[in-house]
């Protein structure tokens, strides 16, 4: 997902939207209560408010901008309006360094370049659809976007089993519609990244996008140390494939790239093995290169990890289960808190509990 993604994107909404400028853009857009032509103007709005907040590296509000159609603008005008504020999304997409986040209310607050273009894609496929909707005009995006949209924003959603119907599950996810077994949503929300500080080293949620580019042998998007990915991620990252497939991943509880805050190299992975049971406990793993080893990076990223999961109300402990002879990172759980319990058939299992 990037500037790439944004192009078709725009590209694919002027098409559509050029084949109804003739006609009135003062009607309700479908589903919403702006005009057709308000809603243009707020696509707009956003696209160019998303490189805003990239390039002003906003952290905790909005930059105080926003724009406005010319007074007297048409269909023809607006269409124009959208194409230009996706160019300029795209391309801040595009040059933003990587592990530069800025500010988005939800769910964590920020979002980083990759979150931006995904919105904005979602932005100008959906409301594209409600103007043409409105209007009586045929509007049905590429399969491959929708696809992308759904696994980057909406990683709780199960997606569609054929390509056909990945745009029907976008409009489904997005309370447009209802499915056979689905009802409508009446309340949605899209899932960025979350991304959690440990001191040298940053956790960044992988997306199901990202773990099934790794899962086939990719990076992932990430920027790996000499001998990455290794095979404790990629097979971490054919679970979350999987459990995404199958409907059950749940955005947060899955696998998080250790990346190195000096340089955004990604030097290992880690994460759970699923969310909390029915007793609140979840499992970890990790899984660290070998040449970034005994710096310490392995222990400061499961303590902040831990804390992060265990001040949800939803975990009450964690568990690590670890072979008897590595010692290694029987040494990583204990300097992160966690102490010795009861073994699991003949492994070493260790616990760490929410504090009262």
């Amino acid at each position: 997902m990037g500037g790439d993604q944004l192009d078709e994107a725009v590209a694919y909404a002027a098409k559509v939207l050029r084949t109804a400028v003739e006609l009135d853009w003062s009607v309700k857009a479908g589903g919403l209560d702006w005009s057709c032509l308000q809603t243009a103007e707020h696509v707009a709005g956003c696209i160019v408010a998303y490189a805003g907040q990239l390039t002003g590296r906003a952290t905790d509000t909005w930059v105080p901008f926003e724009i406005a159609f010319d007074e007297g603008s048409g269909p023809d005008d607006a269409v124009s309006v959208i194409e230009s504020t996706g160019g300029l999304l795209s391309a801040v997409v595009r040059t933003t360094p990587p592990g530069v986040r800025a500010y988005h209310p939800y769910p964590h607050g920020s979002a980083d370049a990759t979150g931006f273009a995904a919105m904005g894609v979602a932005e100008l496929l959906l409301h594209t659809y409600d103007i043409a909707q409105a209007l009586g005009v045929d509007a049905e995006p590429p399969a491959a976007l929708c696809e992308a949209t759904l696994a980057w924003l909406f990683p709780q959603v199960l997606p569609a089993r054929r390509p056909a119907d990945q745009w029907a599950t976008l409009l489904w996810a997005t309370g447009r519609r209802a499915l056979p077994g689905r009802p409508k949503r009446e309340r949605w929300r899209w899932h960025n990244a979350l991304e959690i500080p440990a001191g040298r080293i940053v956790l960044r949620e992988v997306s199901p996008a990202a773990a099934a580019d790794l899962a086939a042998g990719g990076t992932g998007g990430l920027t790996w140390i000499e001998g990455g990915p290794f095979d404790g991620t990629r097979t971490a990252a054919e679970m979350i494939t999987k459990a995404y497939a199958s409907g059950v991943h749940r955005p947060e509880w899955g696998m998080f790239a250790l990346v190195r805050v000096e340089d955004q190299v990604t030097v290992g992975g880690m994460g759970f093995h699923g969310p909390p049971d029915e007793e609140g406990v979840a499992e970890v793993g990790y899984d660290l290169a070998v040449g970034a080893r005994g710096r310490g990076y392995a222990s400061e990223a499961l303590g902040s990890l831990s804390e992060w999961a265990l001040a949800r109300p939803e975990a009450s402990s964690l568990l690590a289960i670890i072979e008897p002879e590595n010692t290694a990172s029987q040494a990583v759980v204990s300097r992160a808190g966690y102490v010795r319990i009861s073994d699991r058939e003949n492994l070493h299992a260790y616990a760490r509990r929410a504090t009262a």
